[in-house]
C-alpha cells in the first residue's frame, strides 16, 4: 500500500508537477485525476488494474502530494484546469479516456469546456461539479484559513486526520490513512493544506455548470452511496444535465470510492 512513487517531472505554469505512467505505451491512454485533499496515491489499485489494458497516466496536482508546494502558488480550480491542458499537450494525448474524482472532476470539466481539451470519454467519480459544494468544515476553514494556518502542528495533524478519515465509509487502513495525511504535515504541508482550501472558489464551477449540456462525449458518473461529503443526489442531478450520461451507484462506499470499493469501481470502469 505504501509502494507508490511518481518518477517524472513537468514544469507547469503553477509549479513542478510529479507524474508517471503505467502499462504499454501502445495501448489506449487513460488519465486519472485525484481530488482534494488527496493525491494520485488514491488511484494506485485502479491504475494498476487498468494498466493491464491501457496506458495509464497519473499525476499529483500542483500543491498536492509530491508536487510543488510554495508560498503564493496558484492552486485554484482555474489553475489546475490550465495545468491539466498543459499536461495533455506534454504527453501528446489527443483524446484519452479521463477518469476524475472530486475536485479533479471540476478540473476535467473546465479543461474540456474552457480550454478545448478533447477526451474519448469522461468518468466522474463523486465530482465537485454542482453548486453548492463544500462541507461545513471546508467552508469554515476557507473563511478563516489564516487562523487555521497558525494551529500548533499537533492540532493541525489531528484535524487533518479526522477530516481525511471522514471521506471513507467503512474506514481507512492505518497505512493508507497515514499516507494520505503525510503530505500536509510540516511547515510546508500545513501551509499548503490551508492554501488549497482558501483558493477553492465555487465560481470556478459556476462558470461551467450551465454548459454541461454541451458535452458530446460518453459520460459515466460513479457515486458512493454513503458519500457524506457530496450526497448521491448530486450525481442524480448531474446526469440530467449531461446528454446521455448514466449513473452508477456503488454500495458501501463513501466519498473515497477508490479506497472503499476499488474492485467494484474497477469493474465499472472496465465495463
Amino acid at each position: 500500500m505504501s509502494d507508490w512513487t511518481l518518477t517524472r517531472t513537468f514544469r507547469s505554469t503553477s509549479g513542478e508537477v510529479r507524474w508517471d505512467s503505467l502499462g504499454d505505451p501502445g495501448r489506449d491512454p487513460v488519465v486519472l485525476l485525484h481530488g482534494t485533499p488527496f493525491s494520485s496515491y488514491v488511484w494506485r489499485a485502479v491504475a494498476r488494474a487498468l494498466s493491464r489494458r491501457h496506458h495509464v497516466f497519473v499525476w499529483d496536482m500542483p500543491g498536492y502530494g509530491t508536487s510543488e508546494k510554495s508560498a503564493g502558488q496558484d492552486v485554484s480550480l482555474a489553475a489546475q484546469g490550465r495545468v491539466f491542458t498543459e499536461l495533455l499537450a506534454h504527453w501528446d494525448l489527443d483524446q484519452p479516456r479521463v477518469v476524475a474524482h472530486d475536485f479533479g472532476g471540476a478540473v476535467s470539466l473546465r479543461a474540456h469546456l474552457l480550454h478545448g481539451a478533447r477526451y474519448h470519454s469522461l468518468t466522474l467519480v463523486d465530482p465537485v461539479a454542482l453548486a453548492p459544494w463544500g462541507t461545513p468544515f471546508f467552508r469554515l476553514v476557507g473563511e478563516h484559513s489564516e487562523v487555521f494556518d497558525r494551529l500548533p502542528p499537533a492540532l493541525h495533524r489531528a484535524l487533518v486526520r479526522e477530516y481525511v478519515s471522514s471521506a471513507s465509509s467503512p474506514g481507512l487502513h492505518p497505512v493508507v490513512h497515514d499516507r494520505l495525511v503525510e503530505p500536509w504535515l510540516g511547515d510546508t504541508g500545513q501551509a499548503a493544506f490551508y492554501r488549497q482550501i482558501a483558493q477553492a472558489d465555487q465560481r470556478h464551477t459556476d462558470e461551467v455548470q450551465d454548459r454541461y449540456g454541451e458535452i458530446a462525449i460518453p459520460v459515466l458518473v460513479c457515486w458512493g452511496e454513503d458519500d457524506t461529503w457530496i450526497p448521491a443526489d448530486k450525481g442524480r442531478e448531474l446526469v440530467t444535465r449531461i446528454p446521455g450520461a448514466r449513473l452508477e451507484l456503488i454500495a458501501g462506499a463513501g466519498h473515497l470510492v477508490q479506497e472503499d470499493a476499488p474492485t467494484e469501481l474497477i469493474e465499472v470502469l472496465l465495463g
